[in-house]
């Protein structure tokens, strides 16, 4: 397992459509293994393949809800209700941070790493946390849902320990 480099908004290769993902193999596990590696270093909620490099539909949200991290292969939002507005930022977006409009539920379908399909329904950071990576998948990043850019004022509040 490898720790692997986040591509940043700069590079364009981020804002590509992804293809879907065929093979359930030792090299996608690897992939995945490595990513998970990336997402705990970089103490992220989620990552696409896309972020690192890979142009295949796999993703990775760990919400911090004890389930640990949800892997998704070819994810697709079958249902989406409700809005919230959350705070959201990106890691290939590294000090940017906005107000977002997304559904406050989503229901998803994807595949696991053998190729099993699967569901799952998630409300708040989950539903945001899987638009925001399935977006990833279409080559979209999460400035395109910003209502409102967080002043660096804001930025420094959500950075220090309150007194």
């Amino acid at each position: 397992m490898a720790i692997r480099n986040i591509i940043t908004e700069k590079d364009p290769f981020l804002y590509k459509k992804c293809r879907k993902v065929d093979k359930f193999d030792k090299r996608l596990w690897t992939l995945l293994d490595d990513m998970a590696d990336t997402l705990r270093e970089a103490n992220g909620v989620g990552l696409a393949a896309i972020q690192v490099g890979i142009l295949r539909r796999a993703v990775l949200i760990d919400v911090g809800d004890g389930k640990g991290i949800r892997e998704l292969i070819n994810p697709v939002i079958l249902e989406k209700s409700g809005e919230q507005e959350a705070t959201e930022g990106c890691l290939s977006i590294p000090g940017k941070w906005g107000i977002t409009k997304r559904p406050k539920h989503v229901k998803v379908r994807a595949q696991d790493r053998n190729g099993k399909f699967f569901e799952y329904e998630g409300e708040d950071l989950l539903a945001t946390a899987s638009c925001h990576e399935i977006d990833h998948l279409e080559g979209v990043v999460f400035l395109s849902h910003v209502v409102r850019m967080l002043t660096q004022e804001e930025l420094e509040r959500m950075r220090s320990p309150e007194d």
